[in-house]
């Protein structure tokens, strides 16, 4: 927080972490209370905290939206810390959701950063691994859909997709640009 403080930044993007050897419900206790302890004493006006979703793997918190809401309610009774989410599209896809109902569960008004990355595991494999867009089990069909949805449509979407080779950034950025076109193209035939 400090970090990110100091360079000016709007978000801090943060995983909940593991509940390792505890109950789910002790460990988004903890996180609640570490949040509340890391903004002790600094200045987080100008700082939102985004909760990032989680694929589900062995004891980790957030891949149930209900885990990142407790979170946020329990830091909200002691801090002034503006707490909001980031949803990844691999790990709500691995959990065995999908970004448009993760972030409507979360409510879309919370939800202003969108992490775009295909899933090399299948639904609800609890897999965290990213593949590039189109390249996974989400699809084209899928991201077409994500990236035209009305509620996600103005959100800031940042690519977490592999570099295999160089220029697989350049590539990831134009396929959604292509998803996008070839959804406006459409309905504007339909019109």
């Amino acid at each position: 927080m400090e970090r990110a403080l100091l360079i000016g930044a709007e978000y801090l993007v943060a995983h909940p972490g593991s509940r390792k050897g505890y109950s789910r419900e002790e460990g988004i206790v903890a996180v609640a209370k570490s949040l509340v302890e890391a903004a002790r004493d600094l200045d987080t006006t100008t700082l939102t905290v985004l909760l990032e979703n989680t694929a589900g793997a062995g004891e980790c918190l957030g891949s149930r939206p209900d885990d990142l809401q407790l979170i946020r309610e329990y830091a909200s009774h002691c801090t002034d810390l503006k707490i909001g989410y980031c949803v990844d599209t691999c790990h709500a896809f691995a959990a065995g959701s999908d970004a448009v109902t993760f972030v409507a569960e979360l409510g879309s008004e919370h939800v202003p950063v969108i992490h775009a990355n295909d899933s090399k595991g299948e639904h609800g494999s609890r897999l965290d691994r990213h593949a590039n867009i189109g390249a996974g089990y989400i699809g084209d069909i899928g991201f077409r859909r994500i990236l035209n949805h009305p509620d996600l449509r103005t959100k800031a979407f940042i690519l977490e997709t592999p570099v295999d080779v160089e220029g697989d950034d350049a590539r990831n950025v134009e396929k959604l640009k292509s998803l996008c076109r070839k959804s406006r193209t459409t309905r504007k035939r339909l019109n």
